[in-house]
């Protein structure tokens, strides 16, 4: 028989006991990604490091162990996710993607919920200047000679458009409109590093020089270079995209049309991954930062508050302005692993 103080030690052990299985079980609820490494990947565009890291911070918050971020230019990166040597790309646009998502095994390859940031949009620009003095609103009125020499800085005659880094979705469509609108002849697609392209762009205005380029926002250059004051956006004569969206008509709601489609940023991730942890993929369907909040960031960086712990800073100071609702994601996604 068990005398009482054996039976006090035994209780005493099975309480202790069913207080560690509690504190694992809340541990496990509160840290579902507890012993799974992530891979985050982003394009070679520095400004992408924001959200990137936005999203690295509440995995890392949910237990995952985060590695730092590959860079990979976004045709490699969705081939990258698909196979599962990467596991999320913050910075996928849809529709100016959907081929390369296609391309790497769409929906069957690829998790994709959810909307990031809306209201994206890109397109061909020139300073107000020129347009006002010429009339220039429309990009066909390239064609003429008289015109696409107003853009020239090199002299042979062409207009010089400040346009896309190689392998970029931008370079798809611009390719395939300089032939849609019989631009060839007259227009010369200048293409490199985008950062130092439009740099060079940005001299010129302050010069007080003709400019052509494209861009996207959001993005700092419009915060440089503000549409409506500075410089104006041009239409196109038709809709004209490659590939699966050739019969895309790409007017916008307000009536213009800038010949790229409205896009919306998505995170994108391996499908095996999210399957596995839904934790992560709730997380991943509902987060959602403001293209405003986005632009207002990418501008600090080009303002001079572009280092790492700058960066760093800037999505630490994100989230603690925005606590409530990033816990609530944090909530949300710690249910989905119940």
């Amino acid at each position: 028989m068990l005398n009482k103080m054996t039976r006090s030690s035994i209780a005493a052990l099975t309480a202790a006991g069913i207080g560690l299985c509690s504190a694992s079980a809340a541990l496990a609820q509160d840290m579902p990604g507890e012993g799974v490494t992530v891979t985050p990947l982003k394009s070679s565009i520095a400004e992408e490091t924001f959200q990137t890291l936005l999203v690295m911070k509440a995995l890392e918050e949910l237990g995952y162990e985060v590695e730092d971020i590959r860079e990979l230019e976004y045709a490699a990166a969705h081939v990258a996710i698909a196979n599962g040597d990467g596991t999320f790309l913050a910075d996928h646009w849809n529709p100016l993607h959907v081929d390369f998502f296609n391309e790497a095994g769409g929906d069957e390859k690829i998790y994709r919920e959810g909307v990031y940031s809306p209201g994206a949009i890109q397109g061909y620009l020139i300073d107000k200047a020129t347009a006002d003095e010429h009339g220039i609103t429309n990009i066909e009125q390239m064609k003429d000679p008289e015109i696409a020499a107003l853009f020239d800085n090199n002299d042979d005659g062409k207009a010089d458009l400040t346009g896309c880094t190689p392998g970029w979705g931008c370079e798809q469509v611009i390719e395939h409109q300089l032939d849609a609108f019989e631009l060839r002849d007259t227009v010369t697609h200048n293409q490199g590093s985008y950062s130092a392209i439009i740099a060079d762009t940005i001299t010129r205005f302050q010069n007080d020089e003709p400019i052509f380029y494209y861009t996207w926002t959001p993005y700092w250059v419009s915060g440089v270079l503000v549409p409506g004051e500075d410089v104006v956006w041009l239409e196109v004569p038709f809709s004209s995209l490659p590939g699966e969206r050739s019969e895309v008509d790409t007017t916008l709601p307000n009536g213009k049309n800038y010949g790229f489609q409205a896009n919306t940023q998505h995170i994108v991730a391996n499908k095996e991954f999210t399957d596995e942890n839904p934790a992560a993929a709730k997380l991943f369907e509902i987060m959602e930062v403001s293209s405003n909040d986005i632009s207002a960031q990418n501008l600090l960086m080009q303002d001079g508050e572009d280092s790492e712990e700058d960066i760093e800073r800037h999505a630490t100071g994100w989230i603690e302005a925005n606590r409530e609702t990033f816990d609530g994601w944090l909530e949300e996604a710690r249910a989905a692993a119940e």
